[in-house]
């Protein structure tokens, strides 16, 4: 079985089925693109329990104007289920850091020089990263409540982040439910926690369904936890960033947003009303009027 056979359409949520990009050691990255070859192009980094689905709500929008291209993260569907085989990146162990370096690869077998990079919650941690690591393939950056604590004073330089003891505990109950065959109580769980409560229960199916789907990497996550933001780090990125948060999006993420802003040479921070961790699908049309008044002054035809 490839990476690919298998893949029923209705799982792909009316989206395009994917291509695949092979890097290095053979990792291969399953995504999904929507406008023509020649517009700016604009990369789109998922965040926990997801995957290219997520994005959606501005694949089919954005498209219009845009070369929008969504990959999947290694270990994330459809790579990381069941069967699937021919992928060597589910053999190396989850990593953030190694994302960073996916990503960088990835955009390189694109061939479009830099892009405008897009990253939400532990997406929004690896394109911090990859603009810091990678500024050569990198035109502009947009991070949706990204994810990890800011650093405490007088912390080494990339510190891991640190959660309050009852965050681990709720964690750690998510993944003993979701590994105890309790998979719906375990992502409730979860999904509360870094939404608010009752999100769970009110998401749409489409999205309830991709997170089952990714069920198995939460524990791995948890495994691996993203290094804090500090100054130092921010320093590195020198591209034209957009912050972006929800009005009643968990204070880590907004912490996070306020300390990059004096950070990050530049950095422009917009909120949006009444919207929470999910905001791109809640609020897609502000969420992607705000993408699109980013990367305006850096438009070119390719």
């Amino acid at each position: 079985m490839t990476l690919l056979d298998g893949v029923d359409p209705s799982q792909l949520f009316g989206l395009p089925m994917p291509d695949v990009a092979t890097l290095d050691h053979g990792v291969q990255v399953p995504f999904v693109q929507t406008g023509h070859e020649h517009l700016e192009v604009m990369l789109f980094i998922h965040g926990s329990l997801c995957d290219f689905r997520y994005w959606k709500p501005q694949l089919g929008p954005l498209g219009k104007r845009y070369r929008c291209v969504a990959p999947s993260l290694s270990h994330y569907w459809p790579s990381g289920r069941a069967g699937a085989l021919g992928v060597a990146g589910d053999l190396r162990p989850f990593s953030w850091d190694a994302h960073v370096d996916e990503m960088g690869q990835f955009i390189e077998r694109l061939g479009v020089g830099a892009v405008n990079v897009v990253g939400h919650s532990r997406g929004g941690c690896v394109a911090f990263h990859l603009a810091g690591r990678y500024p050569e393939l990198v035109k502009s950056l947009v991070l949706a409540d990204p994810g990890g604590a800011v650093a405490r004073a007088g912390s080494d330089s990339m510190s891991r982040t640190v959660l309050p003891a009852p965050v681990n505990a709720l964690r750690a109950k998510a993944a003993e439910l979701i590994a105890a065959g309790e998979v719906d109580a375990g992502l409730e769980l979860f999904v509360d926690s870094v939404s608010r409560p009752g999100f769970w229960a009110r998401s749409p199916k489409e999205f309830r369904a991709m997170a089952m789907d990714n069920a198995d990497t939460l524990a791995l996550q948890f495994r691996d936890p993203l290094p804090a933001y500090d100054a130092s780090a921010a320093a590195r990125v020198r591209r034209l960033t957009l912050l972006i948060e929800g009005e009643k999006s968990p204070k880590m993420f907004r912490d996070a947003v306020g300390a990059l802003e004096g950070w990050i040479d530049g950095a422009r921070r917009v909120t949006i009303e009444g919207a929470s961790h999910g905001m791109n699908v809640t609020h897609a049309g502000v969420f992607n009027r705000m993408l699109g008044e980013a990367i305006a002054p850096l438009w070119e035809p390719r």
